[in-house]
């Protein structure tokens, strides 16, 4: 099977910093890859690369085998990179219907009917528990709602690829229950790429993890070959024995 995602020797410096520093990686489709390290490991900056938020100082990056290493983040949209941002970026004085329908009206090409957009909103805040506060102002809503919505709007646009950034921040602990579940549906159809520092979580949704220490990868591997690696204890779950 072909790899649906792959970088290689993806470096971004700012400056003096090398935030990611020659990152070989490889993601095969239907898969749900989790990315986790310590603060400023480079776990967002990589993510960002990958969506196109910002361009690399060097490396390439090949998306279901065309190298997309240049194109500008809305090209990558289109072709189905879907990416929620780690600070909540929802358009607030909208409601939550509007936010979504603005991502829905992309999929739809010429047939933008009022219904087909109504129908393509309420089937993605369906899936998100969000339904009942589609006509919500988006900055009424609380902040674990709108993250969701972010989430949401994410899956309006019927990703290949769906990159969550800290989809659990502020989410209650009934709300996170209901994001594994969420996960492993939105798997059935899109690979997911997760960034994210609740490791309960982490451990029950990841296929594979990839961990990033100091802009590298310092090791990849099964949920339980990371939970084993003594160099992962050691930068990032906590102390080796």
């Amino acid at each position: 099977m072909m790899p649906l995602l792959t970088t290689k020797g993806l470096s971004r410096n700012f400056g003096g910093l090398r935030a990611v520093d020659s990152v070989d990686f490889t993601l095969m489709p239907g898969e749900i890859r989790a990315v986790i390290g310590p603060n400023g490991a480079g776990k967002t900056t990589f993510v960002s690369l990958v969506s196109g938020r910002i361009q690399p100082s060097s490396g390439a990056i090949v998306f279901d085998g065309a190298d997309i290493t240049g194109l500008p983040a809305y090209i990558r949209v289109r072709q189905g990179i879907a990416y929620t941002f780690q600070i909540t970026s929802v358009f607030a004085n909208l409601s939550a219907y509007d936010n979504v329908a603005l991502p829905v009206q992309r999929t739809l090409s010429d047939s933008r009917s009022k219904g087909a957009v109504k129908a393509g909103v309420m089937s993605a805040l369906e899936r998100t528990g969000l339904a009942d506060r589609a006509h919500m102002q988006a900055g009424q809503l609380s902040y674990g709602h709108q993250r969701l919505l972010e989430v949401t709007m994410g899956l309006a646009l019927k990703p290949r690829l769906l990159i969550l950034d800290e989809p659990t921040q502020g989410l209650a602990d009934s709300e996170i229950d209901n994001f594994v579940e969420l996960v492993r549906e939105i798997a059935r159809s899109a690979t997911v790429l997760l960034i994210e520092h609740n490791m309960p979580v982490v451990m029950q949704l990841a296929d594979r993890i990839t961990v990033f220490n100091a802009g590298k990868i310092l090791a990849e591997g099964t949920p339980e070959a990371i939970r084993e690696n003594a160099a992962v204890q050691e930068a990032y779950l906590g102390t080796a024995p």
